[in-house]
């Protein structure tokens, strides 16, 4: 019943519980804005590259590099989709815990399944971002 409001012990364990998640869910959020301030650099350097004029020989060759930075683009895109879904399914997490408690529903599957996706999204994120790391890492970005 509604009625019957979690004891404190059990909301305290609850709280206790949800401990790892937060700082799941703080890492995430660093993590995102890691990968959005390597999307910003990615677009600026594209749009650079773009106002290079086709009659400048000397900086020309340099929009060889728009394709790889296009590729670049998508894969931080990719990183900050599946990072965005771990912080949700972080949150939904938190969230079924106390709803559970709240009507005294065992929650640990619903918890764990919750937990699971989020670190397969942050995983897929990880690896997309290792990816773009390893592309960057290429001749082009020696050249000025």
């Amino acid at each position: 019943m509604i009625s019957d409001t979690p004891s404190v012990t059990q909301l305290s364990q609850v709280i206790s519980q949800s401990a790892a998640p937060a700082f799941l869910l703080g890492a995430l959020g660093a993590f995102i804005a890691i990968l959005i301030s390597r999307l910003n650099r990615i677009v600026d350097r594209s749009v650079i590259l773009n106002g290079i004029p086709d009659d400048d020989a000397a900086r020309y060759r340099l929009k060889a590099d728009l394709p790889r930075l296009m590729q670049r683009a998508a894969m931080m895109n990719r990183a900050i989709f599946w990072a965005v879904t771990a912080s949700i399914s972080v949150t939904l997490l938190v969230i079924v815990a106390f709803v559970t408690a709240f009507f005294h529903i065992q929650h640990e599957r619903g918890v764990a399944i919750f937990f699971m996706i989020s670190l397969g999204a942050f995983t897929i994120s990880l690896v997309d971002f290792a990816r773009e790391v390893r592309i960057a890492l290429s001749e082009y970005d020696h050249y000025g």
